[in-house]
């Protein structure tokens, strides 16, 4: 089977990227003034000055590529072509009637597996299998953040009520109030973050001795290690808390830099070493380098303080429960000493 890989950006391809969409927040304000009167797709509880007496069946909002779309008020049928529009709509108790692989995988992510036991598979990431969609029936298809304008064109063939959910750069709090919004859920996506918030500041204080560590976050692949910038989702999961970035990771943006020669492989180390990978071929590389002396003078390998972790999870655009994994694989191995 072939398998649609979508690297997270890289540093060098996020301004054209920013340019080429206008995001989730045109998704969540956008949505958020539509005809609806659920006080849950408000954030101010306020009904529409165009709702009337009757409930709408059907709402218009801008998605994150700023294009206007008409969805049921209430949808009941979803089918979510990422993982995470998966985990999105799975943390608001929505069950979708088909969804897609996970990153890298030939098979849903498998921290979501229990919560999609029979539920329809479409394809592989971003690249769904059309006549799996018709057959799911959909009336919303959240799509992530596809830019095949074919693909697109075919799924709004399927239905209309077709939504880009995530612009390259959004982080995964704007993504998920946006779909949270979309299905008339946004009380419940704003608790969530929240609850998640304050759970990641208190589990951070009880780290003992590793509380504030520096903690560096490298996904390896086929040619190199790229380490993740401040705002990516891993990262973003890490200064909520109150861990740091090593010195040399400690650039503000939200993407993974470009793969490290052995030369500059220095750059990946830190108090603690927090390694995924995506691919076999990844995989491959990092056993390789494993033996190698440069790796093995880095700091965090020789105090035994290198953690590998899942890179379906750790090294994607994030969801809300993949943000409560990456907060207990932190806890777990930053309490272990």
């Amino acid at each position: 089977m072939t398998l649609h890989h979508r690297p997270v950006p890289t540093a060098s391809r996020r301004a054209a990227q920013a340019v080429a969409t206008l995001g989730a927040a045109v998704l969540l304000l956008t949505a958020c003034g539509g005809g609806s009167d659920s006080a849950d797709s408000k954030p101010s509880g306020e009904k529409s000055a165009k709702a009337d007496s009757s409930s709408p069946k059907t709402r218009t909002v801008k998605d994150a590529t700023g294009t206007a779309v008409e969805i049921p008020a209430e949808p009941k049928r979803i089918v979510t072509l990422t993982q995470e529009d998966l985990d999105a709509v799975l943390a608001l108790d929505i069950k979708p009637v088909g969804i897609t692989n996970g990153q890298g995988l030939d098979k849903p992510p498998a921290y979501l597996a229990d919560k999609v036991e029979g539920i329809n598979i479409v394809g592989n990431l971003l690249q769904p299998v059309m006549d799996k969609v018709v057959a799911a029936k959909p009336d919303l298809i959240l799509a992530g953040d596809m830019q095949d304008e074919q693909v697109l064109k075919q799924l709004r063939e399927i239905t209309p009520a077709t939504l880009v959910t995530m612009a390259p750069t959004d982080d995964w709090k704007l993504f998920f109030r946006g779909v949270g919004n979309a299905v008339n859920k946004l009380d419940a996506a704003n608790k969530f973050i929240t609850d998640h918030e304050a759970a990641a500041k208190a589990a951070g204080e009880k780290l003992g001795a590793n509380k504030g560590a520096e903690v560096s976050i490298v996904r390896w692949n086929p040619d190199g290690p790229s380490w993740m910038e401040n705002k990516q989702f891993a990262s973003g999961v890490a200064l909520e808390m109150g861990l740091k970035r090593p010195k040399s990771q400690n650039k503000d943006g939200n993407a993974h830099t470009p793969s490290l020669s052995l030369e500059k492989i220095n750059e990946i180390d830190g108090d603690w070493l927090f390694l995924s990978t995506l691919t076999s071929d990844g995989a491959k590389a990092l056993k390789d380098v494993q033996d190698k002396p440069a790796y093995k003078e880095l700091g965090a390998v020789k105090n035994k303080q290198v953690v590998t972790v899942d890179g379906s999870v750790w090294s994607t655009r994030g969801g809300p429960l993949a943000a409560d994994v990456v907060m207990e694989d932190y806890v777990k191995a930053l309490s272990a000493k």
